[in-house]
């Protein structure tokens, strides 16, 4: 079984304002990658056996992205698909009500948040209220806890270190630290091994070997590497690739003589049932 556990969605001339595009130009990325359709997320996504999908709510680095595009795309393949939903504490009117509706009326079933985009710190006031509201019905929150590609998401609100305090504070809270938390890998790595109900996933880091590298033998050190799960960050990876970087990062150990990985340990991620470890039933299963 294999759970794609980031994968975005979004009507990129609807959804994502001028300055995404100009900042993924200025960061050396081909601001094309952004476009999505329904076609081209099924077919980036076909190797997976469930997928979680979510669009952002970021109105302070361009992301506006409705959540019921999010929720009518997920409803048209209910046995795959797993919608979470987004607000934005500084520019949505009511953020927790956003994510109560998206919950009780779209049947959304996880948060994605991003502290950094949204220009707040992790502990915003209003971010709170939503991980009370999540904790207590059950809800997973996928944090983008790392750096960016965007211009005005500030560094200082993107340390996986962070989290630690919304952990503390909301002890039965279930969080994923998207991209491993990079660059500060050792540190999310770190995090996931004292907190229980804190876990990471390996999106998008394939194409940085060493670092990916570096961040997976830590991970094996410190036997954390139980908690890391799979995923893509589609658009900007694929089912594919990313089965690929993992073969190529097999290659690129043995290239440069690199102490290798504990055997298993890559397949185990890509197999890893996430959404067991994080409370969320089989949407195949809940269908039926």
């Amino acid at each position: 079984m294999i759970i794609d556990i980031h994968s975005h969605f979004w009507d990129a001339k609807e959804d994502l304002l001028p300055e995404v595009k100009a900042d993924l130009a200025s960061a050396g990325a081909n601001p094309e990658l952004v476009e999505i359709t329904a076609a081209s997320h099924e077919a980036g996504t076909s190797g997976a056996d469930a997928v979680v999908v979510f669009g952002l709510r970021a109105r302070n680095t361009g992301f506006v992205v409705s959540n019921d595009r999010v929720a009518e795309f997920v409803h048209a393949r209910p046995a795959k698909r797993i919608g979470f939903a987004s607000a934005d504490p500084l520019f949505d009117a009511d953020p927790l009500g956003e994510i109560q509706r998206c919950v009780e009326e779209l049947g959304m079933r996880g948060v994605k948040l991003a502290p950094t985009y949204q220009g707040v710190e992790p502990l915003h006031p209003k971010l709170a209220e939503i991980y009370a509201y999540a904790e207590k019905r059950g809800l997973p929150v996928l944090f983008h806890q790392g750096t960016t590609f965007s211009r005005k998401a500030p560094l200082k609100h993107a340390w996986p270190v962070l989290l630690e305090d919304v952990a503390y504070r909301f002890p039965e809270l279930r969080m994923i630290v998207a991209h491993l938390g990079h660059p500060w890998c050792g540190e999310t790595v770190a995090l996931i091994r004292k907190q229980p109900h804190i876990y990471a996933d390996i999106s998008a880091l394939y194409y940085r070997p060493y670092q990916f590298y570096q961040a997976l033998k830590l991970a094996d050190e410190y036997n954390t590497d139980r908690k890391i799960l799979f995923g893509t960050d589609y658009p900007f990876t694929t089912i594919d690739s990313t089965m690929k970087g993992l073969a190529d990062l097999e290659a690129f150990i043995e290239r440069h003589h690199l102490p290798p990985l504990r055997a298993g340990l890559l397949d185990g991620i890509v197999h890893r049932n996430a959404l067991e470890l994080l409370g969320l039933k089989h949407p195949a299963a809940k269908q039926a």
